[in-house]
């Protein structure tokens, strides 16, 4: 069924033009009984935690809107049902559903959708990590050859045929592109067919799928146009760059009037428009929640801006002032910054660039792509039949509080962030034995990260900690969205892929905790994904086998 009807394009149009988005079975047994026993008391961890340990409508009703091509209108009657109980007055209340039950609703994984450098699939995607595959090439996408960084998780097949129409297509911008497909494979992995979504309470359905940059090839475009004619700008340059569109427009395929927005906290937004979606649901506010991440910059323009957001946190002062001076004026932004050792100049062998805790790491890789999760609340996927692929347990944000691009020399933001998801997931740092940590292969924020986790984790014997990173490079806003893909697959197939091109280890880091340069078996206990951004953002959400 094909996303992009002409009603929503035409309305869009119209409107535009008018004003011109432990053994092991004991282990197991004792973490699961206290996980049985978590739900009244997680208010009351959060309170408990320190910084530092103990010191510190229907379209509705057949889900084939505009964007699906459906023969429907919204003239039609059945548009403007969305269910039942709103239909005859007997809508229950947020306060009465609270008052039925007085313990917090649990939110499971049952779908999932991503668009990277390796794989349209989450299936094709993990096997792909597990194998080792690097997914970082030359760029094609545009002329670089007078760069001194060419290479970049790109991705170079992309097809939205049966998804989105192809006059849509023509015009969005690809982070939006990304997020609407990785959305619709997540509503199909989870087995939510038209006749499925015909059941649904559409006012308790939300989009929460956020982008660090948005729409930035159209508003590159724009200003191409800009330098002959404002005429000559289209009139789609406004909402089709804006973040919060993406969400938008899913919301507007599938006729979800619950919580719909987006989240915008740079290499974090996935994991706050995650943690924010669940919360929706076990608040009582939504049922069903499509969430992630989504970012396309390999692009010029895309290319200064993405990397003064990204990377000026691992450049001295000096270094980050004289650049920014040069911004989107010359070239000579991305090589002073590729001059500043912020981003990799690896281009004769692209696939050995990314290379997290590695003696030789000489910087990141940027990436491109998206990552959804299809969310519910527990007994609403039971109810439906729903395959449950892993429980969300939790997480937390911080903010370190320190700078507006530097990252707290002590670590502090992203060890309370850390401490802060354990408690509120109502689980102990031993429960935790695999980490997808945000390590992007950079000098200095591989280690720092490195030194959170052995803070709060100690030299657990169990822990594995990996980054996939080493194989799809740096997706800004969609990194911990696909980086909680790849976590939540790992619980399923009972693997975690290898730390690729760690060749050298960092003498400052102990091996034994990383994963190395092939995939691992390990029974997942509960797995804590990383994500941190500029600005001082830092998040950790968890997630654990469903019991």
């Amino acid at each position: 069924m094909t996303m992009g009807g002409a009603s929503s394009c035409d309305s869009l149009v119209a409107a535009c033009m008018s004003s011109a988005s432990h053994s092991s079975g004991d282990r197991l047994t004792q973490f699961d009984a206290r996980r049985s026993s978590i739900w009244p008391r997680r208010s009351r961890l959060v309170n408990n935690c320190s910084l530092h340990g103990s010191q510190a409508s229907s379209r509705n009703n057949n889900a084939s809107s505009s964007l699906f091509e459906s023969n429907n209108t919204f003239s039609n009657p059945k548009q403007r049902r969305f269910n039942r109980a709103s239909n005859s007055g007997q809508v229950t209340t947020l306060e009465m559903q609270k008052e039925a039950s007085l313990e917090p609703r649990r939110v499971v994984v049952t779908g999932m959708g991503v668009e990277t450098p390796l794989g349209h699939d989450p299936h094709t995607f993990y096997e792909n990590l597990l194998q080792g595959k690097s997914g970082i090439s030359h760029i094609e996408s545009f002329d670089c050859s007078a760069f001194p960084t060419r290479i970049a998780g790109e991705i170079k097949s992309f097809s939205t045929q049966g998804l989105v129409a192809p006059k849509l297509s023509k015009r969005m911008d690809k982070f939006m592109l990304y997020l609407l497909t990785a959305g619709k494979k997540a509503l199909e992995d989870g087995g939510v067919t038209e006749d499925v979504m015909a059941e649904f309470d559409k006012s308790r359905c939300g989009v929460l799928i956020g982008s660090a940059m948005g729409g930035m090839k159209v508003f590159y475009d724009a200003l191409e146009a800009l330098k002959i004619s404002y005429r000559k700008m289209s009139p789609f340059c406004v909402p089709f760059a804006t973040t919060n569109m993406g969400s938008a427009m899913l919301a507007l395929d599938l006729g979800w009037m619950g919580p719909n927005y987006s989240i915008s906290t740079a290499c974090a937004t996935g994991n706050f428009c995650i943690l924010n979606a669940a919360n929706h649901i076990t608040r009582g506010e939504a049922d069903v929640m499509l969430c992630g991440g989504s970012d396309s910059v390999i692009i010029p323009i895309g290319a200064y801006s993405c990397l003064y957001i990204t990377c000026i946190p691992f450049l001295p002062i000096f270094c980050a002032r004289k650049i920014s001076s040069l911004m989107c004026t010359t070239d000579a932004g991305l090589g002073g910054f590729v001059a500043c050792r912020a981003l990799s100049e690896n281009n004769d062998d692209p696939t050995k660039a990314s290379r997290p805790w590695d003696s030789n790491r000489d910087g990141f890789v940027m990436g491109e792509g998206a990552g959804v999760l299809l969310l519910e609340e527990l007994e609403h996927a039971k109810k439906r039949g729903a395959t449950i692929y892993a429980e969300f347990l939790g997480g937390s944000f911080t903010c370190d509080a320190y700078h507006i691009t530097e990252p707290r020399p002590d670590g502090a933001g992203v060890i309370l962030a850390i401490e802060k998801a354990l408690a509120h997931a109502g689980i102990s740092k031993e429960d935790i034995n695999y980490v997808n940590a945000h390590a992007t292969s950079t000098p200095a924020g591989d280690l720092k990260e490195y030194h959170a986790l052995s803070h709060c984790f100690g030299q657990n014997p169990e822990l594995r900690v990996n980054s996939t990173k080493s194989m799809i490079g740096h997706l800004l806003g969609a990194s911990g969205a696909v980086e909680a893909v790849a976590t939540v697959q790992a619980i399923k197939t009972g693997w975690v892929h290898p730390n690729i091109n760690l060749e050298n280890p960092d003498k400052a880091v102990d091996t034994k905790l990383l994963v190395g340069l092939k995939k691992e078996r390990l029974d997942i206990k509960a797995a804590l994904s990383n994500s941190f951004g500029f600005g001082g953002q830092n998040s950790s959400i968890i997630f654990a086998p469903y019991k």
